[in-house]
């Protein structure tokens, strides 16, 4: 695969506090395509970041219903990759792609 189809596959790295709690364990979450698969996945984060992937977890966050001054709205359905990547290797999310 080209490096633009992985940009294509992998969105952005989340951030919160679940998720560097998850560093300790040597993984990394990603917000990733709707329609990524798992080998897909894998293949844009060791070609994008050149380590070595022990495996990939993945979630779909349906969209939420909300409201903002009486207005409903829908939050977009977003699907989130935690790749779990061998010992002795690292991703710095803080840095960027």
């Amino acid at each position: 695969m080209s490096a633009l189809k992985y940009y294509d596959i992998l969105h952005s790295p989340v951030i919160t506090e679940k998720a560097t709690l998850g560093a300790e364990n040597n993984q990394v979450t990603f917000r990733v395509a709707i329609n990524a698969t798992k080998p897909e996945i894998k293949a844009a984060v060791e070609g994008l970041f050149q380590v070595k992937v022990k495996a990939v977890n993945t979630l779909r966050q349906q969209g939420k219903v909300k409201r903002f001054r009486g207005i409903k709205g829908r939050r977009a359905e977003v699907k989130k990759a935690i790749v779990t990547l061998e010992d002795g290797q690292s991703i710095d999310v803080t840095t960027g792609i």
